[in-house]
């Protein structure tokens, strides 16, 4: 199938954050929810599901996230009982997410530290949280927000990363960057949004390729900077 090639564009400024993420919330509301955020509502917020979750959702489309994460929490739902469990079991249980011996790995190495350094409870500050196998900066910020309720991270996945760039938020080569730069742009009680909202339309809309400019409600003025073809809407 052919996608419509974007007409070079008229010479438009960024999107204005706030109002952007005002417009962005109302139309969210009725999509369904990124993967963490659903097993966050179904699990009440456990921090260390939200945590696990999390290390899985790596490169792993959302839907492959939720049943691996289902299947564990089934048979481990703690630090303790995923710690007794052998990485095969492990394997077992998360695949077929991306690189699922790798993280059966880091799964099993995280509950046995989160048991010896820190009584079997996530931990809440991002030094104690990257120093976990397996988890780097979007997993600790996510974790922070979803399940510690922090209001002082951005978490910055590919979606963010994408759009905050196609919109004109900001010019940054790496998700770390474009975190970084976030913190400058967005007001901050904006900050914990950012992922919910940009992921959400990501996936629905603003989606890596030929996204569906026509269907967007910010299309009227967004810039889409590096935007070649645009996805075809029925």
């Amino acid at each position: 199938m052919s996608h419509p090639a974007v007409p070079a564009p008229t010479l438009r400024a960024p999107l204005p954050v706030a109002p952007t993420l005002v417009r962005l919330g109302r139309a969210i509301a009725t999509l369904e929810l990124p993967a963490i955020e659903k097993i966050a509502e179904e699990m009440m917020g456990d921090a260390f599901q939200v945590l696990i979750s999390t290390m899985l959702s790596a490169q792993t489309r959302d839907a492959v996230t939720l049943g691996a994460s289902l299947r564990l929490f089934a048979v481990a739902p703690d630090p303790a009982r995923l710690a007794r469990l052998s990485a095969e079991r492990i394997e077992t249980l998360i695949y077929p997410v991306s690189f699922y011996r790798n993280k059966a790995v880091y799964l099993k190495d995280t509950a046995r530290l989160l048991l010896e350094r820190h009584d079997g409870q996530v931990p809440t500050t991002m030094e104690a949280l990257t120093a976990l196998p397996g988890v780097g900066r979007k997993t600790a910020n996510l974790t922070l927000i979803v399940a510690c309720r922090s209001t002082a991270n951005i978490c910055v996945d590919t979606h963010v990363h994408r759009i905050a760039n196609r919109v004109g938020w900001v010019r940054t080569r790496t998700p770390e960057q474009t975190e970084r730069a976030l913190y400058a742009v967005v007001p901050r009680r904006w900050w914990a949004g950012v992922n919910l909202h940009l992921v959400t339309w990501g996936q629905h809309v603003c989606k890596p390729v030929f996204p569906q400019c026509g269907r967007c409600l910010l299309n009227d003025r967004c810039p889409r900077i590096n935007v070649i073809r645009e996805g075809r809407v029925a």
